[in-house]
């Protein structure tokens, strides 16, 4: 039971996350009355359609009866069997909402609550519990400040405007990551190789962590005896390795339907990143046209080996002194460098990183603040298209006073200088993102530059990132733990 005050918070940010999840819900959502396409809502509508009514071997591939052409699976197996699982509650409340071909653009009323409420209630499953648990577990710090945080990173805009509003399911792959990172905070490592497995096998982008996970589990590996390294290495590899074919069971009969899969998940057709977005190649694009220079296989090769380079720094370290504290920290770096680098990035993929920097908040409030800001700005354009421009604003603005007031209690004893220029950076960052929004919808762009706002929403965006990106390498590799800081300072 925990203390009236404490009690009180985490009741109210729980109560009040839960209310605005729904209320954003109630706005448009990702091509809502735009044929033929539509967008992701029907997405994930069509997917339960088609594990509904097809077999499991014809998900991935095009037929007749599945046009990949029209929003193909393209999530790993168990996003198919979430999504088969919401389908066939579908069929049983009204056999019409997942009708093979008949029900394509299908968007009644009580359709829109049912699919609005499976993003609720995975949302309430996968994701709430576990942050909640996670920031209860941390310490030195006190109850009210673990309540604060816990209730910031539920309030975390970005999050609730593209599952709630935008309409996707990404508190699931989340969530597992987190209980992922639990399990090795608990020292269960094995249970988090099992969650950590099963979130890669439910969104593909959580191979943003899948260096920090790899380095941390091999290290502490390394650090055994080698009679111990080679029982735990080997326990850790048949755990992943039973965990995956279990997750990839009904596609392993053929050796095509595995392949077809894979080349559903990793479509190098598409380009080196996804429309326009907040990353270095897109921002390159605006100087370089690398397309033009390069072949489709030479960007994903070229994207990699960046990738690579970017994180290596940060994985050798975790690797060579595997602790929580640093792993943290490559959660963050290895994220962003991908989120940043590699091949095929949408905008959305910045929940990633903003997931792994919100676990620091207790630790760096004033950057967790800004990247959370900064991160939420940079899906904007998105956003726009989809109407969500209401509670993107209402949304930031709760989460700052939030966030603000937070960072006043945690850091009244660092005041100094190097606080108060990093506040007024701060400052003037947000301002600079709310004039950008601003002039979004009231400054007409010119006719020769028709994605001019865009643009200067991508170009300020990345400098944050990369800033970031360099910040908390800097950190990683310099800076001891909160805990052990404060014990050197007060003991």
């Amino acid at each position: 039971m925990l203390i009236k005050g404490v009690d009180d918070i985490l009741h109210f940010g729980v109560l009040l996350s839960i209310i605005i999840r729904w209320a954003v819900s109630r706005f448009p959502y990702s091509g809502a009355g735009k044929p033929p396409m539509y967008g992701d809502y029907e997405a994930q509508r069509h997917w339960m359609e088609i594990t509904v009514n097809l077999p499991v071997n014809e998900w991935y591939k095009n037929s007749t009866k599945n046009d990949l052409l029209y929003w193909g699976l393209d999530y790993p197996p168990l996003t198919a069997y979430h999504i088969m699982i919401c389908g066939y509650l579908a069929k049983w409340l009204n056999p019409d909402w997942v009708a093979l071909y008949t029900s394509r653009g299908y968007e009644s009323y009580h359709h829109k609550i049912f699919m609005r409420s499976t993003v609720l209630a995975a949302d309430l499953l996968f994701y709430v519990p576990v942050i909640l648990y996670w920031t209860f577990i941390r310490r030195p710090f006190k109850l009210r400040d673990k309540a604060i945080a816990a209730c910031l990173c539920l309030l975390y805009p970005g999050l609730i405007l593209i599952d709630h509003g935008h309409f996707q399911y990404n508190s699931v792959s989340l969530g597992l990551t987190m209980w992922a990172i639990v399990f090795l905070l608990k020292e269960y490592d094995c249970l988090g190789a099992i969650f950590f497995t099963f979130a890669l096998h439910y969104k593909q982008m959580s191979l943003y962590y899948a260096l920090p996970f790899f380095c941390y589990l091999m290290g502490s590996c390394l650090e055994l005896p080698w009679k111990e390294r080679i029982v735990k290495f080997l326990n850790l590899a048949f755990t992943v390795l039973v965990t995956s074919a279990i997750c990839w069971m009904p596609f392993l009969s053929r050796s095509e339907d595995f392949l077809q899969v894979v080349h559903r998940l990793f479509p190098l057709s598409r380009g080196l990143y996804e429309d326009k977005v907040a990353n270095v190649w897109y921002a390159l694009s605006v100087f370089i046209k690398m397309k033009n220079i390069f072949t489709t296989s030479q960007l994903a090769i070229l994207s990699a080996i960046c990738t690579l380079l970017s994180v290596l720094p940060s994985a050798a370290n975790l690797l060579l002194y595997p602790s929580i504290h640093k792993f943290r920290y490559a959660l963050v770096n290895s994220s962003l460098a991908f989120f940043l680098l590699s091949y095929q990035v949408h905008e959305k993929s910045i929940l990633f990183p903003a997931l792994a920097i919100l676990l620091l908040f207790e630790d760096h409030p004033l950057a967790c603040t800004w990247f959370a800001c900064i991160s939420t700005f940079s899906l904007v354009p998105l956003l726009a298209k989809d109407g969500l421009i209401v509670p993107f604003f209402a949304l930031t603005v709760l989460f700052l006073i939030g966030a603000l007031r937070s960072y006043e209690d945690l850091l009244i004893s660092f005041k100094n200088q190097k606080s108060t220029i990093a506040s007024l950076a701060f400052c003037c960052s947000i301002l600079g993102s709310i004039i950008l929004t601003v002039c979004m919808f009231t400054v007409k762009q010119p006719r020769r530059y028709p994605h001019l706002h865009v643009l200067l929403n991508c170009m300020y965006s990345v400098i944050h990132f990369i800033g970031f990106a360099i910040y908390f390498n800097y950190v990683q590799f310099s800076e001891m733990p909160l805990s052990l800081y404060f014990k050197k300072k007060y003991e």
